[in-house]
């Protein structure tokens, strides 16, 4: 691959991970409520998932996924089930009022499990299918056909983004984080922003319910 190959791969890939999507929202959700370091164990969950696609579609078991309608199927609902899940946890959050000190003193803040954080960010990229077959169309695009070990370069190519995911993803837990001591009305805006999410959430996992396999032809 040549060099301004790879610059123009990193640079979509920044564009790309920069779109607020379900990963987006939950990193900033996290590090609203309970600071820049849950922001960025979802952030991390989130890249530990994109790995596994990555992996998979280096072996070419995306590739016998997409052709595969049970397989696509089964991942399917698993994650359409998961992130209405998330949505649940997410609309119960935003009908419950908080008191205006959990906002502005930051020692009674609830204590997150970075661990429980990382396995939400995790789950919410590993059951996606969509997020395999991205990989399967957006990375073979910078590899030349040329190329004599063309998974080894896929899977570079596809750590690449995820480290530059990863560090999108630090960015919004960091700014989410600045934001939530210096805004006035954050009380009513996590509210509202937890209503969104939920929202968002619950059309995401629609849309992926209703979404057919693709086509093995």
């Amino acid at each position: 691959m040549q060099s301004h190959q790879l610059v123009l791969f990193a640079l979509a890939g920044i564009v790309l991970n920069l779109t607020p999507g379900p990963d987006v929202l939950l990193v900033v959700r996290h590090a609203l409520r309970s600071g820049a370091r849950a922001g960025f164990f979802a952030g991390l969950g989130v890249a530990a998932g994109c790995l596994v696609h990555v992996s998979a579609g280096a072996l070419g078991l995306s590739a016998l996924l997409a052709g595969s309608s049970q397989g696509f199927a089964l991942l399917k609902w698993l994650g359409a089930a998961y992130l209405l899940y998330v949505a649940w946890g997410l609309l119960r959050s935003a009908l419950t009022p908080r008191s205006p000190s959990f906002f502005t003193d930051s020692s009674v803040r609830p204590m997150v499990s970075a661990r429980g954080v990382f396995l939400q960010g995790f789950g919410t990229n590993v059951l996606n299918p969509k997020v395999a077959l991205f990989f399967l169309a957006f990375v073979p695009q910078f590899i030349s056909p040329d190329a004599n070990d063309k998974p080894l370069y896929f899977l570079a190519l596809g750590i690449l983004f995820t480290a530059n995911g990863l560090l999108v993803s630090s960015a919004y837990a960091w700014g989410a984080a600045w934001m939530a001591r210096r805004v006035a009305l954050l009380q009513a805006a996590l509210r509202v922003l937890d209503g969104v999410a939920a929202c968002m959430f619950m059309a995401f996992g629609i849309q992926l319910a209703l979404s057919d396999a693709p086509s093995s032809s």
